[in-house]
């Protein structure tokens, strides 16, 4: 039987999800975040209160939720990863001294706002590197089409594809280095738990290990539908605009005019992800040919940001579910 597609006879669906770290897995569930890494010291279990907006706050209304999920999921990702990387065994640690510029900042900030101080920058860096990458280029390589396509949409469609294409290929580049195999290996291990969990199968190291390692509610697939729903959503907005501005129009072609639009769409991302959250979160609580659909890209996708794990990297995930289960049962069910 094929590994990718063994039926996982999912019997619910469970909001609890994670990320692959460096020799590890961070797990959220409805109540805690849990980091389990098996580092220098053997297993490693860190547990810690997740932050619940209450229904009906600002923060938990539909399309709100979306966006400010999305920046609390890469502040939590960032600090997992730099503690996995404590935590990692000595190939992968480095230990390399502090520069002055370092240890001036922990000297003024303190060691805590020393370390939020660090987080931000690396969430800065991140978003900034993802947003240059897979918005801003393909903003720039479409723009050139401006010139000789008048169809917003084509235009649109265009820029789309060239984002897709990065995108895609960025990935499989990544997926080639050779630390990122582990990773990804973890990242399978991650999906395989979570199917055995939604199977009602108990949480073993057999059963997890015949699950298939793809999953519909996948952080990576969430990206890839971010760029699809990004072709409608700056079409529509787009063609809003120079409407609302005909003059915008008689620009069509020179510099200014691409340099506005560009950032009107730079404006419309948390838009962009706040419309794909409730579309993945939509896809999440239910089963049927449309959302296996809509799902179908991003699964496949998975082929490639998902690698076969070894058993003890599914008992890593194994303790990183149980560590984050509601203490009411089915509080986890969406």
């Amino acid at each position: 039987m094929s590994k990718n597609c063994t039926p996982c006879n999912e019997k619910f669906k469970t909001i609890i999800g994670g990320q692959a770290l460096i020799e590890g897995i961070m797990m959220r569930g409805p109540e805690k975040d849990a980091i389990v890494c098996r580092g220098k010291d053997g297993l490693t279990v860190e547990l810690s209160d997740r932050k619940i907006y209450k229904p009906g706050t600002l923060p938990a209304l539909p399309f709100i939720r979306g966006a400010v999920n999305f920046f609390d999921s890469q502040v939590t990702g960032v600090k997992a990863l730099m503690r996995s990387a404590d935590l990692a065994p000595e190939e992968y640690a480095q230990e390399e001294q502090p520069s002055k510029l370092d240890q001036w900042l922990e000297k003024k900030l303190g060691n805590e706002k020393f370390q939020q101080f660090i987080i931000g920058i690396a969430v800065a860096l991140g978003l900034g590197m993802s947003i240059g990458l897979f918005f801003l280029l393909p903003m720039i390589i479409g723009g050139f089409f401006d010139g000789f396509v008048d169809n917003l949409v084509v235009l649109h469609l265009i820029e789309g594809i060239i984002r897709i294409i990065i995108f895609v290929a960025y990935m499989l580049l990544v997926s080639r280095m050779g630390e990122m195999k582990r990773v990804f290996a973890y990242h399978g291990a991650e999906h395989k738990t979570i199917r055995c969990y939604e199977a009602g199968l108990p949480l073993t190291v057999e059963n997890v290990r015949v699950q298939t390692r793809l999953h519909p509610r996948c952080g990576t697939s969430f990206l890839l539908v971010v760029m699809v729903i990004s072709i409608l959503v700056f079409s529509v907005a787009s063609s809003g605009l120079l409407a609302v501005f005909p003059g915008l129009e008689a620009m069509r072609g020179t510099l200014a005019y691409r340099l506005i639009m560009i950032a009107f769409k730079l404006l419309l991302l948390p838009v962009v992800v706040a419309i794909t959250y409730e579309i993945n979160r939509w896809a999440g609580q239910h089963d049927n040919a449309f959302t296996r659909i809509i799902t179908a890209p991003g699964m496949w996708f998975q082929n490639f940001t998902t690698n076969e794990p070894d058993d003890s990297m599914i008992e890593v995930a194994i303790t990183a579910v149980n560590a984050v289960l509601p203490t009411e049962e089915g509080a986890d069910r969406w």
